[in-house]
């Protein structure tokens, strides 16, 4: 799990050409402008998830985590509140990984939590559980998925 403020994105650009993309977009759009929903990058491979929610709190917010994606959870507006624990050793809700969604529910809490303001990111492995928008109040985010 990593933390960090946009403007040191020049940090992960190592990480490969997916991320490059990925931050490209994060830099190079007006984010504020997009609308709500999926927007394309590079195809399967890289994509943003543009939302405007209100947070769910800690009790409505289960650890999630995902196989074939990284996320880049980035913070346009608001704050958003994440949970953090280590996937390894999480007990799956039932009925476990969902492969079409890339998705499993954990039953366990986070260890952690993060406050993730405006112009911050957070990113999550897929060794990394995570709670997003546990907090209260509008957030609106970025969702960059970054294929493994």
């Amino acid at each position: 799990m990593i933390l960090d403020h946009l403007d040191q994105y020049q940090t992960y650009l190592p990480l490969g050409e997916r991320f490059q993309r990925a931050f490209a977009f994060l830099r190079s759009n007006d984010l504020a402008g997009l609308a709500d929903g999926r927007h394309e990058i590079q195809a399967q491979e890289v994509f943003a998830l543009v939302s405007r929610t209100a947070g769910r709190g800690k009790a409505n917010s289960p650890l999630e985590a995902h196989r074939r994606y990284i996320d880049i959870q980035f913070v346009l507006a608001g704050r958003d509140v994440m949970g953090h624990r280590p996937a390894a050793g999480c007990q799956a809700q039932s009925p476990g990984y969902d492969a079409a969604k890339d998705l499993v529910f954990f039953v366990d809490e986070p260890e952690s939590w993060l406050a993730v303001p405006a112009g911050q990111f957070a990113i999550f492995f897929p060794a990394d559980a995570h709670a997003p928008l546990t907090g209260e109040g509008q957030v609106h985010k970025v969702v960059v998925k970054v294929a493994v």
